[in-house]
């Protein structure tokens, strides 16, 4: 994996080389950056090869952000943006006596999948060219997604209001249905049907 020749190239030829990387496994989306033209996760990408063995390759940071050094970005704005639509269950009424957690039926898990398998590893962010022209406004189709999860989440009681917390034109309106998010996800995800769905209900 391109992983693997990163390491290789830190640990036997330039030390100095930086890059984030965790779990490995393309569980963590700590290794996200553009690989031949694509953004990927590194420790998911096969080296390339040709007929006279290894291909040449082009590894650059995620596009669009600003580089701290080598193939890390700042991803403080992504940070913000996905902290700016509330992550997090809100209730509008307290547990009943000796309930300990807020439960949901299989049907109602089921609505989940697509989206909790997000790892936020930015690839469809910086894959979009709506947020590149818009990165100060436009969440986003990672944030977006995410912001679909907590409103389809059966356990939520704000879902309107977090639906009326996406319109606007510099919000879910600057979504263009180009559909880089989907064809880039490494997850295999697809953000721009949810958006669409999103679209859909504020009508």
């Amino acid at each position: 994996m391109m992983l693997d020749v990163l390491l290789e190239i830190k640990n036997k030829h330039d030390s100095s080389l930086t890059f984030r990387r965790s779990c490995r496994e393309g569980v963590c989306g700590s290794c996200a950056m553009n690989i031949n033209g694509k953004n990927c996760l590194a420790c998911l990408t096969k080296v390339g090869r040709d007929e006279d063995g290894i291909a040449s390759t082009v590894v650059l940071p995620l596009p669009h952000m600003f580089v701290i050094k080598d193939l890390v970005v700042d991803m403080t704005h992504f940070y913000q943006q996905y902290k700016s639509i509330e992550p997090w269950l809100k209730t509008k009424h307290q547990k009943e006596d000796g309930q300990r957690e807020f439960l949901q039926s299989k049907e109602e898990r089921a609505k989940l999948d697509g989206m909790w398998e997000c790892i936020l590893c930015a690839c469809c962010n910086t894959s979009c060219p709506s947020y590149w022209w818009n990165t100060p406004t436009f969440p986003g189709p990672a944030i977006l997604l995410q912001a679909y999860k907590m409103i389809a989440d059966s356990r939520d009681d704000f879902a309107k209001e977090r639906m009326e917390a996406l319109r606007g034109e510099m919000k879910i309106g600057r979504c263009h249905t180009i559909r880089n998010c989907s064809n880039t996800c490494p997850k295999g995800l697809n953000p721009a049907e949810k958006i669409l769905q999103i679209k859909g209900m504020l009508g």
